[in-house]
């Protein structure tokens, strides 16, 4: 795989961040004139440069490591896979975490929001679905919008969609990844020809997903989770999806629930 230089990669992210020249020199502590070097290919920087612009630029892991070959450099992070011998410990948390937050539903999920670990209740969301989308890799996005998925079970769907594709679009602009975009655009795509334009109140405070399921109808608020100061691709990547009873009657349903699931 051909690797962009060097300069090329770092002024696309500077221009992604809305940041000119000046801005980001000044923000990284050297001239405007090195910096112009460094992105026409003038001056090579050193990895420690390079890590303290991507720093500024908040240029994911995985992103940085291309930024320090495209220098010449060898990648800082390495990439391990979660169920590694060197990931046990991680893991181990991830699987304390998803545990502890039982009897309400929980997952984990890598950087294109394939599911990688879950709890119990997790069960409660997958029973509505059809088993197909259940087949690794598991897209817990797709599981919530596809036609066989939650979809028709969600009472809010419009909402929750606009939500979906609004938060996938700011992980595009942060990222650039390409899986995200393709994700995106295969989830726009469901129902479009149906799909209300909905805008959030100004009043609201978080966006529920409000399920109907064979027990009665459950209203969630969600909560993303992420590892501070991870140095693993993998980690950095990985996130924490938990859900949260809006309501007390929803609480009591779920503990309801879980009871006979024992």
């Amino acid at each position: 795989m051909q690797v962009a230089p060097l300069g090329e990669q770092l002024r696309e992210w500077r221009t992604r961040r809305r940041m000119s020249q000046m801005d980001l020199a000044l923000e990284t502590d050297i001239s405007t004139r090195h910096l112009s070097f460094i992105e026409t290919g003038r001056s090579r920087p050193s990895p420690q440069m390079i890590e303290r612009i991507a720093e500024r630029l908040q240029v994911p892991h995985r992103a940085r490591n291309a930024l320090l070959l495209a220098a010449g450099f060898a990648p800082d992070y390495r990439e391990r896979a979660l169920d590694s011998a060197e990931m046990a410990g991680m893991r181990a948390i991830v699987e304390h975490v998803l545990k502890g937050h039982e009897p309400y539903p929980a997952l984990a999920v890598d950087r294109h929001w394939n599911m990688v670990a879950a709890n119990g209740a997790i069960t409660l969301l997958t029973a509505l679905v059809d088993p197909a989308l259940l087949e690794p890799p598991a897209n817990v996005l797709r599981i919530a919008l596809h036609p066989h998925g939650l979809a028709p079970h969600i009472e809010n769907r419009a909402e929750w969609r606009a939500h979906i594709l609004h938060r996938l679009g700011g992980q595009i602009e942060a990222t650039a990844d390409a899986g995200l975009a393709a994700l995106r655009d295969e989830l726009a795509a469901y129902d479009a020809d149906d799909a209300e334009d909905y805008i959030a109140e100004a009043n609201g405070i978080a966006v529920p997903l409000i399920l109907n399921t064979p027990a009665g109808p459950i209203r969630f608020v969600s909560t993303v989770t992420v590892f501070g100061t991870p140095l693993d691709i993998t980690l950095s990547e990985l996130a924490i999806e938990a859900f949260f009873p809006a309501d007390a009657e929803s609480a009591a349903l779920l503990r309801e629930l879980a009871l006979q699931r024992e």
